[in-house]
């Protein structure tokens, strides 16, 4: 089986790595879904404390359907990062076709009250049916 593709950003002291995964276990691709994990690991490799306030997610799948979400932290929390630290958590997305894509950004406040959006690097989701099962 080949290895699992692994994505990765740095923006402004902060590094985002995306781990994406198909699970046909949880998938009904008859019902046009497909469901897909991403494993999420966010550092703060800069010289500055970073608290992550909200997020805003792109979605695309192959049949031309684009979907943004937006909202307060990640999995319910807005985890402050002083250098070094580092915030990992999983999520799924479910597309209506075995392919597509997502990207995005992090908004960040930093100590000194500046804030900025570290991007989310795009990754791409591609539904395959002789993957393993998550473990």
């Amino acid at each position: 089986m080949p290895p699992v593709p692994f994505y990765y950003r740095y923006t402004d002291g902060i590094r985002i790595s995306v781990r994406p995964v198909y699970l046909p276990e949880r998938s009904n691709p008859q019902r046009q879904q497909y469901v897909f994990a991403y494993f999420i690991r966010i550092e703060n490799v800069g010289t500055l404390t970073a608290q992550l306030r909200s997020r805003r997610w792109r979605i695309f799948d192959s049949v031309g359907e684009e979907t943004v979400v937006e909202g307060e932290g990640v999995v319910g929390e807005q985890p402050t990062l002083a250098r070094g630290q580092v915030h990992e958590y999983q999520s799924f997305c479910v597309l209506k076709s075995p392919s597509g894509h997502m990207e995005g950004e992090y908004i960040f406040v930093r100590e000194d009250g500046g804030t900025f959006e570290a991007e989310i690097p795009r990754f791409q989701l591609e539904a395959n049916e002789s993957a393993e099962p998550l473990r």
